[in-house]
């Protein structure tokens, strides 16, 4: 049974200093090569397209999906499972909420992510 309440939001074109406030450039990078994708997220992801572009297919849909690529700052629910088609590859700064937030561990380098 497909849950209509998870949807995926997308903010398009976000501002530089929204970037800077999510300290999106400390987070991990993702990619994926064209082709389908399966995917369940366990976990709520936001996660800002550095390339690529993207049709998301709820489970059990075929013509409902959210579009989204280069520049997009994208939001997909807990719980989802849905299908990628990634028509353009993707490179993808991303992070997962964690329903109990840890400590940051303090930063040895002299890098700006902490």
């Amino acid at each position: 049974m497909a849950d209509n309440n998870l949807r995926i939001v997308v903010e398009r074109n976000p501002s530089d200093s929204k970037l800077s406030e999510l300290n999106i450039k400390c987070w991990p990078k993702w990619g994926c090569s064209p082709g389908k994708y399966q995917l369940k997220f366990d976990a709520e992801e936001t996660c800002y397209l550095l390339k690529g572009k993207v049709k998301a297919y709820p489970k059990g849909s075929s013509s409902d999906f959210v579009e989204f690529g280069a520049g997009d700052l994208v939001i997909i629910p807990k719980g989802l499972s849905c299908t990628w088609d990634v028509s353009v590859a993707v490179d993808k700064h991303y992070k997962f909420e964690s329903s109990s937030p840890s400590p940051t561990p303090p930063s040895s380098s002299a890098s700006s992510c902490q």
